[in-house]
């Protein structure tokens, strides 16, 4: 690895990992080792179709626990969905919290046990460290591989007024538990899969390059990268192969805690404002935008020998072909994203949070030219 030998590093493990098929079924006890006696489920209708939300509340049932379910959750939550499930936490009288389904899931969850436990706005807890009074416990359980929020102590919450994405981070937010089980992974649908790979897969590497990238998330990264690549193309291609469900919901994970012990890059500053500017998915936008950020980065010798590390041969090139056999756009035209908008885009990229974590330093023009090539 590309890092300094001794390069310092704070590692405190706050989340417990169980891993494998059918541990959905034991998330009743694992509730009542943490102390639930009331938990308010929270998930979205399609997860409760699917019946992942049954099962858990089943398991819950027989622990001896009461649960509610909240399955009114949005894609990319906003603070009047976090409000709406606070209410709806506070009138049940919950006492534990699980997310159930994707990102948006498990990130409603954490905004919230914030406003839930501490009271106030989400906007009060932008940033890190401010919650000042202890949060409820809560369980992980990501019914897709991508987001890795299940290994993570931030919540993303838009603001609802000014659409602003706001990273809320505490490590009292982080989950008591995550429970992986692939099988929960196979009702998604084809798209989900892709985007949510893919968007596995810019966090292994960005994570990998990042300037504080260090030996533990290094660590992470590597071991992330080496099983969503193996599990990536077989998922795609055979739906209910469990054994590459399995790889990409733990190289997910494991994605998660890079991100949780380092940063993310360019390649997530450059899809924000896609995704807020012109409604575009965001695994499908990270993935349009990481071939050329990592064409940027390996400009940079010690970039790419560790590029080099992780593939052998032209990774920016592999990452397309990933996309085009994910049937994803693998260029801006074909997302009907208007090349005037660019300089709009470029301005909102160079003021994102991840920005000053890539490797190699960017301006606004550098973040022009990125667009303009994408």
């Amino acid at each position: 690895m590309s890092f300094p030998i001794l390069t310092p590093f704070d590692h405190q493990p706050r989340t417990r990992f169980v891993f494998g098929n059918g541990t959905i079924a034991r998330v009743g006890e694992l509730t009542r080792e943490y102390g639930g006696t009331r938990v308010l489920v929270v998930s979205d209708a399609g997860i409760v179709k699917a019946g992942h939300t049954g099962l858990a509340v089943e398991a819950l049932h027989a622990a001896g626990v009461e649960s509610l379910v909240f399955d009114q959750v949005h894609e990319n939550p906003t603070t009047a969905d976090v409000d709406v499930c606070v209410a709806v936490a506070r009138e049940f009288g919950a006492d534990f919290l699980i997310g159930l389904g994707g990102g948006s899931s498990m990130d409603t969850a954490k905004g919230c046990n914030f406003i839930l436990t501490n009271g106030g706005r989400m906007q009060d807890y932008w940033g890190h460290d401010k919650a000042t009074k202890p949060m409820l416990p809560l369980i992980a359980i990501p019914t897709t591989s991508g987001t890795g929020s299940e290994a993570q102590s931030y919540a993303l919450i838009s603001d609802e007024v000014t659409h602003a994405k706001m990273a809320c981070g505490d490590a009292k937010a982080a989950a008591r538990v995550a429970i992986l089980d692939p099988q929960l992974t196979v009702s998604q649908p084809f798209k989900v899969t892709a985007v949510t790979g893919i968007d596995a897969i810019a966090h292994a590497l960005e994570t990998a390059v990042c300037r504080t990238r260090n030996p533990l998330s290094c660590m992470y990264s590597k071991e992330s990268f080496r099983l969503l690549s193996a599990g990536f193309a077989k998922v795609l291609s055979d739906p209910m192969n469990l054994e590459a469900r399995g790889q990409m919901q733990l190289g997910a994970a494991l994605a998660g805690l890079a991100i949780e012990n380092s940063m993310l890059g360019a390649a997530h500053s450059t899809a924000n404002p896609l995704t807020a500017n012109h409604g575009i998915i965001h695994g499908q936008a990270v993935g349009v935008m990481l071939p050329h950020v990592i064409r940027f980065n390996r400009e940079l010798p010690e970039i790419a020998a560790i590029y080099r590390e992780y593939f052998e041969g032209d990774l920016a090139a592999w990452v397309t072909e990933q996309l085009a056999e994910a049937g994803l756009a693998t260029d801006l035209a074909s997302l009907e994203v208007p090349r005037e908008n660019i300089g709009k885009l470029a301005a909102q990229a160079a003021t994102q949070w991840t920005a000053k974590f890539n490797p190699r330093s960017l301006e606004e023009q550098d973040f022009v030219a990125l667009y303009q090539a994408a």
